[in-house]
């Protein structure tokens, strides 16, 4: 199936604890399902100092459901992602307002 959120989307949280924020994806695993959003689901990783880095409690994004994100359309509202041909490549639409995301 085709990838209905991509890099640089910008996507509203639907459930769990950040429910409500907003944040741009950094990256998407489309085979386990998840993406990265800068800002949400982050948890502070305790890491060792070395000689080229300075270690304490780092904040790092961790994977979220593609599931619990939602596409933030053009007027600032969540909405679905649907796929319609134009000519004859295809391209992402929003649902709720039918404007075409990507061209």
């Amino acid at each position: 199936m085709a990838a209905k959120l991509r890099k640089g989307d910008k996507v509203v949280v639907l459930t769990g604890k950040d429910k409500g924020k907003e944040g741009t994806i950094t990256s998407v695993d489309p085979k386990a399902g998840k993406a990265v959003v800068e800002g949400i689901n982050v948890a502070i990783r305790h890491t060792r100092q070395t000689q080229t880095s300075q270690g304490g409690r780092l904040p790092k994004a961790l994977p979220i459901q593609l599931s619990n994100l939602a596409l933030i359309d053009a007027n600032g509202k969540p909405t679905r992602v649907g796929f319609k041909l134009e000519g004859d490549k295809k391209v992402r639409f929003a649902k709720t307002t039918g404007d075409v995301i990507d061209a």
